[in-house]
């Protein structure tokens, strides 16, 4: 029997505590919030602390989860030759600490915008809809499932409360 395959990811959507949200801008999806693959034998607190810090140069604070959400498709990477398989993300609302805001090898671009700006710059699909479910956060963890069997298709198929 083969074990199957996931990536498994962190996401931190990060308040500065006067109404902000840190975004990145990645090279491949233009703005996101900051997160990433865990590594192994990282945890996804850890996980999500240093993909925040080595995207943007924030240290941060998690405070809570929010999202836990499936890409159930296994679809092309930007090279259209790489299979990327199944993702299991999990989302974390985080508070800034420090640090200064820095460009890395993975962004472009980092900055504080309004939280009800984000969405102006958000344009990939799965971001916006994970950033509506913090929006919209009521207190118990969002539990999103989705599928891009293409760069350009989307289809959620599954997005309730746990």
């Amino acid at each position: 029997m083969g074990f199957p395959t996931h990536i498994v990811s962190a996401g931190g959507i990060v308040e500065d505590g006067k109404g902000n949200i840190l975004l990145v801008k990645a090279h491949d999806d233009g703005w996101v919030y900051p997160g990433g693959i865990t590594e192994v034998g990282e945890n996804l607190i850890d996980g999500v602390i240093r993909e925040i810090r080595e995207e943007s140069g924030i240290d941060v604070t998690v405070n809570h989860l929010i999202n836990v959400v499936s890409s159930t498709a296994v679809h092309k990477w930007y090279d259209g030759t790489t299979d990327v398989p199944t993702k299991v993300m999990f989302d974390f609302v985080c508070t800034a600490e420090g640090g200064q805001l820095t460009i890395s090898e993975e962004t472009s671009e980092c900055r504080w915008v309004p939280r009800e700006q984000v969405l102006d710059l958000i344009t990939l699909p799965a971001i916006r809809m994970r950033y509506e479910a913090y929006l919209n956060y009521s207190g118990s963890v969002n539990y999103i499932e989705y599928s891009t069997p293409t760069m350009a298709e989307f289809e959620v198929k599954d997005q309730r409360h746990i």
